[in-house]
């Protein structure tokens, strides 16, 4: 089901990547700008948002109607979305790579061979983060579902954009601040609106309003969706201080160069005394960390507890995320791939803590999330 889902929204996002073209004549402005959306786009990528949107909407759908044209069109914005954010995001981390290749902002710096495209290259990818954007609501527009659902499920996309950028302003805000002055719960908000919005809410929200789910279980998808979406920032932190830039496609210093403030950071920070915590801000509040930072922080967190403490918050929210799940109307196949996704997210974490020796610290041997 899954990987049929899969081939359907790729499918779609190539054919709206060609309809593009035709519609907008992105190759007409400039060659590169429009092969370099179209590739970063069309990379393959796990797609969990717009698999999620599939699963719930063929969850709460009448049962035996066929998948249509509008579905995957629904899915295609929530993946455009992500992209979008996507762009915009490694423009501010100054990040080099993005699933293992070029981020678009570097592709679009060779456009020119003079001094100075590296700054181009970032106001290019900011303008094509826009268009892309632009893009998302385009196809959102294109969707051919009951007016009233589909006038609700746009307000609800376009809220979480503007909450996702918020989510955006304060993690980028954080960054300029001393981890004293961020605390758990602004670590917290960062993720529910940076992450958990539009990664697991909107897909999981819009699809069941599209497929005119009734208004408790919309409510308990919401619920659910900032729990795992929380869970799952949580999960992509340790795996930026703890795992592999092979395994990641991504600079496994660059979470730490950026000074964000994660769970991990204000644990540690709140945990530690006298000269530990000094020398802890010596090595994280460097500008240019190395790897020799990175080592010494990775022991503070295991001395520390945080990765266990971080570990165990994962959890709390992956078991509340299965009870919420668990009383939904939702019909199965969908609701039982939708749970085994979401467990499936989170075998990383598990793999961390057997590799660190670490367990949750909730009274059970390893993340029960993955049991």
């Amino acid at each position: 089901m899954i990987e049929n889902a899969k081939k359907q929204i790729d499918k779609s996002l190539a054919l709206f990547m060609d309809r593009i073209k035709r519609d907008y004549k992105l190759h007409l402005v400039n060659p590169v700008l429009y092969e370099s959306i179209r590739e970063f786009v069309l990379r393959k990528g796990k797609r969990i948002r717009p698999l999620l949107l599939v699963l719930s909407y063929k969850g709460y759908s009448s049962p035996g109607k066929k998948d249509s044209a509008s579905l995957y069109q629904a899915s295609t914005c929530i993946e455009l979305l992500h992209n979008f954010m996507l762009i915009h995001d490694d423009i501010i981390d100054r990040s080099n790579l993005r699933r293992g290749k070029p981020t678009l902002h570097r592709l679009l710096g060779r456009i020119v061979k003079t001094e100075g495209r590296e700054k181009l290259g970032y106001d290019l990818g900011i303008i094509a983060g826009d268009i892309v954007y632009a893009l998302a609501i385009d196809a959102f527009l294109a969707i051919d579902e009951a007016p009233k659902r589909k006038e609700r499920a746009l307000k609800y996309f376009i809220q979480t954009a503007a909450f996702t950028a918020m989510g955006e302003f304060i993690d980028t805000l954080h960054g300029a601040q001393t981890v004293s002055r961020v605390k758990e719960n602004d670590v917290f908000l960062n993720y529910t609106l940076k992450t958990a919005r539009y990664t697991f809410d909107c897909p999981l929200v819009v699809g069941a309003i599209l497929a005119g789910a009734g208004e408790n279980d919309i409510q308990k998808l919401s619920q659910l969706g900032i729990l795992v979406g929380q869970a799952f920032q949580i999960q992509d932190d340790i795996i930026g201080i703890f795992d592999s830039q092979k395994n990641i496609g991504k600079s496994i210093l660059s979470d730490l160069t950026e000074s964000k403030k994660t769970l991990l950071v204000c644990h540690a920070y709140q945990t530690l005394r006298g000269q530990a915590k000094q020398r802890f801000l010596a090595h994280f509040n460097k500008p240019r960390k190395t790897y020799h930072d990175l080592v010494a922080i990775r022991k503070i967190f295991l001395e520390t507890g945080s990765l266990q403490y971080s570990l165990g918050e994962i959890e709390k929210r992956v078991n509340k995320t299965m009870v919420l799940l668990e009383g939904l109307k939702m019909r199965q196949p969908c609701k039982g791939v939708i749970q085994d996704a979401i467990l499936k997210l989170f075998e990383h974490s598990e793999v961390i803590a057997r590799q660190y020796g670490t367990h949750p610290n909730h009274g059970h041997a390893g993340c029960c999330c993955t049991k």
